[in-house]
């Protein structure tokens, strides 16, 4: 099975796309990337969700990327008397740390690591940013604060503080736990949730220790201050558009989200746009225009990959929405613009063997006509590096490591097999020109570009460049 599309589509499961006929039509619909929510569901709800994953990997003969996805250090305020109160825009508000049920004039806020963190003059935004308080004073105890925004507001509503670096660490004891068990499990990747500095990163990959890739979720404002070592430290990369949009004023979100994009291009990063992309499909067995219109934008962009949340988790269409989502990417991908917008973003090789190789690769498989590209790969970089040059071409990416071959699955046109080492050029050549073919992306007589490292099976050797001719089996 092969995609006829380059970008990537990473699906939510939940309890929607909980069973084997679904896990298995979402996947023939077009899903790359399972992504499990550890914010939602049990240790066993995931590892019965991975075991199917799995299965149906076995079954289509094709690697599946499973994402966990650690919920993060999410700040809620406490429980009211009564369950809601109403708060009237220009009235005071108080949190505090008293556990006591709130009322319309004060609420629990049980994250004693704020009171330190806010100034007056700051803001504070409650429930996904629907009720807007202006800090006045704060202490050791208390944040004092004027409603600019009112509205109904319910028990463990979120907290968001656009205006601060918060001194709370990436991981909290839940996710650490969350991490250990789907490490042991076998995922593919690990998303970090609230990432504000590229020491969170760090972190959390000594944590790892090279067991997953890590995609560090880009959804508070404080982490674009430190964008590029972000980016620069992580495997991957999520603009995480929910919590982002409530912290940023709306309009500034598609900039930033290009920002991103571009940004990880320049590094060779696979970025990933979620949040809200097909958000009425949760409900509609068919998107707005202006959600087809998201989705198509960020392929042009040349994002490797968007996402699916709770369209495919909880929606009463999940296979639906995988399915449009892989039509509206092939439509864009047809469109005669889409090669021009996409060599306009392209970015200057950088000065290393990986990233030399690759460029010319891509440049001698245009000349050439060639109909695929071959990347011998064992740790992924080869492969992620030929991503980067966004050629036309198809990318066939050869690794004897299953699990390499799961973690590209995210990334933009690659083609992951696996296969044996090989020990010589005339194997490669040989191994190169069978695989092509055996997954349907040449015939005879066709050309491909192969790209590998000698000594073979080493990481980080690619310094080899040939062209072969498909000759009839």
């Amino acid at each position: 099975m092969r995609r006829e599309r380059k970008a990537k589509i990473v699906a939510t499961l939940g309890p929607a796309s909980s069973d084997y006929a679904t896990i298995k039509a979402l996947f023939e619909a077009g899903a790359d990337v399972f992504r499990f929510n550890f914010s939602h569901g049990s240790h066993a709800d995931h590892h019965a969700r991975y075991e199917i994953v799995r299965a149906v990997e076995k079954e289509l003969s094709r690697p599946i990327a499973i994402l966990a996805d650690l919920q993060g250090p999410k700040l809620r305020i406490g429980q009211f008397e009564g369950g809601k109160v109403t708060l009237n825009a220009g009235a005071e508000f108080q949190l505090d740390r008293a556990p006591a049920p709130g009322s319309v004039s004060r609420v629990c806020l049980p994250h004693p690591e704020l009171f330190d963190a806010v100034s007056a003059g700051q803001s504070l935004l409650l429930d996904d940013g629907r009720i807007r308080l202006e800090v006045l004073a704060s202490d050791a105890g208390t944040i004092r604060t004027r409603v600019v925004t009112g509205g109904v507001l319910s028990d463990r509503k979120g907290v968001n503080v656009p205006d601060a670096v918060l001194p709370i660490p990436a991981l909290t004891v839940k996710d650490k736990a969350d991490l250990e068990f789907a490490l042991g499990l076998g995922v593919d990747w690990i998303a970090l949730s609230f990432v504000q500095l590229p020491e969170d990163v760090v972190q959390a990959k000594e944590l790892v220790q090279g067991r997953a890739g890590v995609l560090s979720k880009l959804e508070k404002p404080a982490a674009l201050d430190r964008l590029e070592e972000i980016v620069g430290v992580s495997d991957a990369i999520m603009v995480a558009r929910g919590d982002l949009g409530v912290e940023l004023p709306p309009e500034r979100v598609p900039g930033v989200q290009k920002r991103i994009v571009r940004l990880c291009r320049k590094h060779g990063k696979p970025v990933v746009v979620a949040t809200q992309m097909l958000e009425s499909m949760v409900s509609a067995p068919v998107p707005t225009r202006a959600e087809a219109s998201d989705v198509a934008n960020a392929v042009y962009e040349g994002a490797d990959a968007v996402m699916l949340s709770a369209e495919s988790a909880s929606g009463a269409y999940p296979v639906q929405a995988v399915s449009i989502m892989n039509r509206i990417i092939s439509e864009v991908e047809r469109d005669p613009l889409y090669p021009a917008m996409i060599e306009a973003q392209h970015q200057t090789p950088l000065p290393n063997k990986g990233d030399a190789i690759s460029a010319a690769m891509r440049d001698a498989a245009r000349i050439m006509g060639a109909k695929a590209m071959v990347a011998y790969t064992t740790s992924g970089h080869s492969s992620l590096r030929t991503a980067r040059e966004r050629p036309m071409a198809p990318i066939v990416s050869i690794t004897p490591k299953p699990e390499t071959a799961r973690r590209l699955a995210l990334a933009w046109g690659v083609h992951s097999t696996v296969s044996q080492d090989v020990n010589s050029v005339d194997e490669m050549v040989a191994a190169a020109c069978r695989t092509a073919l055996r997954e349907g992306f040449v015939k005879a007589g066709d050309q491909i570009a192969i790209a590998a490292g000698t000594p073979f099976g080493q990481p980080g050797s690619t310094n080899l460049l040939r062209l072969a001719e498909i000759w009839p089996q």
